[in-house]
């Protein structure tokens, strides 16, 4: 096998910090276990952020997420644990990570996790006709 899961995220520099953007990725194939019933739960997750000097590489986040396949979780820890282990590494002035989780026992979860830096305040948003 080419690759294998990992906890290692890799980054890059940023080609513009000197501007605001957001990067949103979606990851429709995230896969845990309950760590009830050791059932795999399923979700797509949102990240949306804003970087400042560093970006996440895209190999390594889906390694990174492939990392939890096997591994009890419940949807609020694991949720926010991905969210600081991505806001740690790329230090971004803003991000979120939404997870919608697939129904379980006739109920769907969606968390949604932020993280922002101190002090920073994005631009107004723009309404165009």
């Amino acid at each position: 096998m080419p690759s294998q899961p990992t906890t290692q995220l890799d980054t890059f520099p940023n080609p513009k910090p000197e501007i605001d953007y957001t990067i949103r990725m979606t990851l429709p194939e995230f896969t845990c276990l309950c760590p009830k019933t050791g059932q795999p739960d399923f979700a797509t997750l949102e990240l949306e952020y804003v970087p400042d000097q560093r970006c996440v590489e895209l190999k390594s986040l889906k390694l990174y997420i492939w990392s939890f396949r096997d591994r009890g979780a419940f949807h609020e820890a694991v949720t926010n644990e991905i969210a600081d282990a991505l806001a740690a590494v790329t230090a971004p002035r803003y991000m979120k990570l939404t997870a919608r989780f697939n129904v379980r026992g006739g109920v769907y979860t969606t968390v949604v996790a932020t993280r922002r830096q101190a002090g920073w305040v994005p631009e107004p948003e723009i309404t165009l006709p």
